[in-house]
């Protein structure tokens, strides 16, 4: 980040852990909620929307496919905010556009209207506050982030199991407007959550800040120009990059049974009052699932592997829907839900906390934003792919198969090839550590090489350090002999000639003075 932001101020701070990051973790899980539910919750007015404009349901639909796109789309952008203005300015903007782009919406008069208002705005708002909570939860939680991650990532399930309920009122109620009118009302609590994002700042910078304010001030106007505001060098991490197409992969079958679960069970010919309820069975396992998880995700010999407990949670995920494409009665979809339940909440949780291990505190602004984006054509592509294959087969059982597949060949390209590379990577690092020893001044020297390293190549490494430093010493010893030349011989030069040439002469043409015991007196 580059010092660009004014809340990165804890520079080489430790995270509290706790005190007011918990009043940012209580904003994080509303932020959170509101993120992931509204786009969901929104679809309770599809059929007064319907009725209104005169549209089809596939119109209605994009209301919530543009909110996700945006969701997620827009990353970059805010990733570039975020690291230019702090995150505490950026959520309050987003707050507001995330409450006016509904109460534009209440007044709309065609669906293109709400397109713009609803998807466009209002998703634009929910993204500039769900990812600076994040980071801001990343600043605040060091050893207890897998907690504060699963506990934040629990607000969606519940945020969803109060939305919708409350959608429904609202429309009995008030009718699609006002149902609008009063959730943009409602999306001003993002305002406040942005104002609990207090940027951290370590102690010792506010004790040495009035001393040290002049001194830096030239050097910080230098450095601003070149601060990165969307910090590509990301992607030069292989961990970073493994990540992301597991994650793009995984996004393609990940929300697809969600999706389609309702219409499963009617086409298995339950009433649609039981068939709705599945939802409710999946977001109230959902909600114990997302900070269990965290909770286990914090031991210390699970922590380290956080990457394969990731990788596990996406391959029980996948291979629940592979074995519930096979479901043919309302009980085995019951069973269903409450597994998919639980690996849902296991991804939900640790998504963005192994991402935060990945790229660290600096990077991660700019990494989810990039993340995200990737991500966002995968959101894009999944559920309506699925829906192409449910129109070519019609059957939702190559549905949940093709979703499984995805999310099943998603964990084992981020297990295998964080075995293959990380794994070698960290441990040829720590070899070379073990091989190399810093002396006081500043110079390398090569120690005894671990038993698995060839002869040759230790020989060859042997040579070429003494061959160095057989060289800086050689220059040493030449610049230290070249200025004791410059300084000494003038100096010898100087005294033989004049002080002997006098001496000797005075003695030669005063010899009798020189010799009588009068002039020595």
């Amino acid at each position: 980040m580059g010092g660009v932001a004014p809340d990165v101020g804890a520079e080489g701070g430790k995270a509290p852990d706790g005190g007011w990051g918990w009043a940012v973790l209580s904003g994080c899980f509303v932020i959170t909620g509101f993120s992931y539910a509204f786009p969901k919750a929104i679809s309770v007015f599809f059929k007064e929307l319907i009725r209104e404009f005169g549209v089809g349901y596939s119109d209605t639909a994009w209301i919530s496919s543009i909110l996700l796109a945006m969701l997620y789309g827009t990353g970059p952008l805010c990733s570039v905010l975020v690291n230019r203005f702090g995150c505490r300015p950026v959520m309050l903007v987003g707050g507001l556009f995330a409450s006016l782009g509904m109460i534009l919406a209440s007044f709309s008069t065609s669906i293109i209207h709400i397109y713009l208002s609803t998807g466009v705005i209002t998703g634009l708002g929910l993204a500039l506050n769900f990812q600076p909570s994040l980071i801001m939860l990343n600043r605040y939680f060091s050893e207890k982030r897998p907690l504060a991650n699963g506990l934040s990532a629990a607000g969606s399930p519940v945020a969803l199991c109060c939305l919708s309920p409350l959608g429904q009122v609202l429309q009995y109620q008030y009718g699609w407007r006002g149902g609008f009118l009063i959730l943009g009302g409602i999306l001003l609590n993002c305002c406040v959550c942005g104002a609990l994002m207090r940027p951290l700042v370590a102690p010792k910078a506010l004790k040495s800040k009035d001393l040290e304010q002049d001194n830096e001030e030239g050097t910080e106007k230098k450095k601003k120009p070149n601060a990165k505001l969307l910090d590509f060098s990301v992607f030069k991490d292989s961990g970073f990059l493994i990540y992301t197409v597991a994650a793009s992969i995984m996004v393609l079958g990940l929300f697809v049974p969600p999706v389609f679960i309702v219409s499963y069970a009617k086409e298995l010919g339950n009433e649609d009052t039981k068939s709705a309820l599945l939802l409710t069975i999946l977001g109230f396992i959902d909600i114990f699932a997302r900070p269990t998880c965290g909770v286990i995700a914090g031991l210390k010999w699970v922590r380290p592997r956080c990457v394969y407990l990731f990788s596990f949670a996406m391959l029980f995920n996948g291979i629940t829907d592979l074995v519930g494409s096979q479901a043919k009665d309302y009980a085995s979809l019951v069973v269903f839900c409450i597994f998919f339940g639980i690996s849902y909440g296991m991804v939900g949780a640790l998504q963005f906390e192994v991402l935060m291990t990945i790229v660290g505190t600096e990077k991660f602004s700019s990494a989810i934003g990039l993340v995200l984006l990737m991500e966002a054509i995968a959101v894009l592509v999944g559920p309506p792919g699925a829906g192409r294959l449910l129109d070519a087969t019609k059957n939702y059982m190559w549905v949940f198969l093709l979703a499984g597949s995805e999310v099943v060949l998603s964990a084992v390209v981020l297990a295998t090839c964080n075995f293959l590379f990380i794994r070698n990577k960290s441990s040829a690092s720590a070899e070379k550590l073990e091989c190399i020893t810093v002396t006081d001044d500043a110079k390398t020297e090569v120690c005894g090489k671990p038993a698995e390293m060839d002869e040759e190549e230790e020989k060859g490494a042997r040579e070429g350090q003494e061959k160095e430093t057989k060289e800086e010493v050689i220059e040493e010893e030449e610049e230290t002999d070249k200025e004791r030349v410059e300084e000494v011989r003038p100096k010898s030069i100087t005294v033989d000639s004049q002080e002997v040439e006098r001496f000797l002469k005075e003695p030669q043409q005063n010899g009798d003075m020189a010799t009588s015991p009068e002039t020595s007196l």
